[in-house]
């Protein structure tokens, strides 16, 4: 074997990795920082086209139709698990999908009752991300998910299920919560971008294999979109990614998926989100929106983007969702 060859076959070697308890790991957000539905205070939320957004996932609930919402783990380390719960409880998510960081900073809230540790100064020393309970449970769940034959989501909520002393705060849990109500929570991974994955109990073909369950749940969930919403929170890459592949299986087989609403919500402002654009513009390389706000409604339906923080859209959605309630008896 020649000193090239020899090169591009080295691999590195986890099992000397040193993790550490999370226990007395200093949080950034707690379970006492969480925003509570119909306590905490919500400001103004007053953007173009938002109100008929609302009226549109009204709709689409009273006509038994679906809301996937996908998010970025922000809108987790944005204190907003509690209003993620009460929109699934009242019906106004019918499928949850993230990436890997959404299920960890749920996970830990879970168990430790707070999350976000501060990572300027954890990866001076190779200490950022090297939680023990963290990534020896996360992967105890997903190996045995692996082997179960279950999705990602799934396994994790079976495991705080089956563990229940180690998750004094899973009632602020969202994958646990969308599970006891039977609404899929799935989680679309790319491998080596989420803390677990330094573990040296991390096994990448189970991980894989649990995402992959995770993406036909979804696919099969976007096959029935057609007069449904889609919500995007955050995500800049998997969740458009995702969602597009998922469209593009399902109009393959035929499902109609042309009668749609789309909505991307993030800090960044599109300016005129609808009109065509070229290479030399910054905003055609922003995934979601070609992914999610243009190209899925490009021969039906409506998409829009809203610019505002997580912490005031969401609940300002939920609100506005309440009032439509109340109004509608």
């Amino acid at each position: 074997m020649d000193v090239k060859e020899q090169r591009r076959t080295k691999t590195l070697d986890f099992s000397d990795i040193k993790l550490n308890t999370a226990k007395d790991r200093h949080n950034l957000v707690t379970t006492e920082t969480l925003l509570t539905p119909d306590v905490s205070k919500t400001p103004d939320y007053n953007a173009e086209g938002f109100d008929t957004l609302v009226q549109k996932v009204f709709e689409a609930r009273k006509n038994g139709r679906p809301v996937i919402v996908s998010i970025g783990a922000h809108v987790i380390k944005s204190g907003l698990s509690r209003y993620l719960i009460a929109l699934a409880k009242k019906g106004y998510i019918t499928h949850l999908a993230g990436n890997g960081a959404c299920s960890i900073h749920d996970f830990e809230l879970s168990f430790l009752g707070g999350t976000s540790e501060h990572v300027p100064t954890a990866i001076e020393d190779g200490s950022f991300g090297m939680w023990e309970e963290t990534c020896l449970w996360m992967n105890e769940a997903l190996n045995h998910g692996a082997e179960m034959g279950w999705g990602y989501g799934e396994s994790l909520a079976e495991y705080v299920e089956a563990h229940p002393d180690r998750f004094p705060h899973k009632d602020d849990c969202v994958f646990w919560n969308l599970y006891k109500l039977d609404i899929p929570a799935t989680y679309h991974i790319a491998l080596g971008t989420d803390i677990i994955h330094q573990s040296p109990t991390c096994d990448m073909a189970n991980i894989g294999k649990c995402s992959g369950v995770d993406f036909k749940r979804f696919a099969y969930s976007v096959t029935e979109l057609d007069g449904g919403v889609y919500l995007n929170f955050g995500s800049a890459v998997i969740g458009p990614e995702v969602f597009l592949k998922a469209l593009s299986i399902a109009r393959n087989l035929g499902y109609p998926t042309f009668h749609i609403t789309t909505a991307n919500f993030d800090l960044r402002d599109l300016g005129d989100f609808r009109k065509n654009i070229g290479y030399d513009d910054p905003n055609y390389y922003y995934r979601p929106r070609k992914n999610i706000v243009n190209r899925p409604v490009s021969r039906g339906g409506w998409g829009w983007h809203f610019v505002g923080d997580h912490a005031v859209t969401i609940p300002v959605l939920y609100n506005q969702l309440m009032a439509l309630e109340k109004a509608d008896v």
